[in-house]
C-alpha cells in the first residue's frame, strides 16, 4: 500500500491498483450519464471513480466514489465489468448506478471546484474518447453487455493500444446475484 496525501492506495496480488466505479443514470433508461471534471484537467470530463480503501468491497468503493466527486447517491446496480489498464496498472469495477438523490454540496465541489454534468450517451463516449478513452470502454461494454450477454459482467483488458477484448470471467460474476 502506499499512502497518497489523503488515501491509502491497495493493491491485488498482480501488483494493480484496484479501484471501482460507477455509471450513474438519471434514470433505469440509462439514455443519460453523469460524468464529472477532471481534477487535473477541470475543461475535461470523467467517470467518478476511485481508489479502493483496504479491505473495502468494490460495490462499497464505488458508491462511496460517486457521492465524494459527483454528489449523487442511487441504487447501485449491476456490475459492468471489471477494466485492466495495463499500461497504467489499474484494475476498475465499474457498476451502474440509478441516481435517487443529487446533493446541492459535495465533497469535490467544496474543496476542488469539481463540476457535473449530464451526457447523453454518445456524446459522453465521444468526450471521454478524447480525455479518457479507457473509460470511453466503460460505457462501449454496457452497450455490447446489453446486446449479447443479458447483463452478465465483462472482464475487458486494455492494453497499450486501448482496444478492449471482452470475455465473460466466472471470477467477476461469483457473488453478483
Amino acid at each position: 500500500m502506499k499512502m497518497k496525501s489523503n488515501q491509502t492506495r491497495t493493491y491485488d496480488g498482480d501488483g494493480y491498483k484496484k479501484r471501482a466505479a460507477c455509471l450513474c443514470f438519471r434514470s433505469e433508461t440509462e439514455e443519460e450519464v453523469l460524468l464529472v471534471s477532471s481534477s487535473r484537467h477541470p475543461d475535461k470530463w470523467i467517470v467518478p471513480g476511485g481508489g479502493m480503501e483496504p479491505d473495502e468491497e468494490a460495490s462499497v468503493a464505488a458508491t462511496r466514489e460517486v457521492c465524494e466527486e459527483a454528489g449523487v447517491k442511487g441504487n447501485l446496480g449491476r456490475l459492468v465489468g471489471v477494466f485492466e489498464n495495463q499500461e497504467r496498472k489499474h484494475r476498475t469495477y465499474v457498476y451502474v448506478l440509478i441516481v435517487t438523490e443529487v446533493l446541492e454540496d459535495w465533497e469535490d465541489s467544496v474543496n476542488i471546484g469539481r463540476k457535473r454534468e449530464w451526457f447523453k450517451i454518445d456524446d459522453a463516449m465521444q468526450v471521454l474518447r478524447c480525455h479518457k478513452p479507457v473509460q470511453a470502454t466503460y460505457l462501449e461494454a454496457l452497450q455490447e453487455s446489453c446486446r449479447t450477454s443479458n447483463g452478465t459482467p465483462l472482464v475487458a483488458t486494455i492494453g497499450g493500444d486501448l482496444s478492449p477484448t471482452y470475455n465473460i470471467s466466472q471470477s467477476s460474476v461469483s457473488g453478483i446475484r
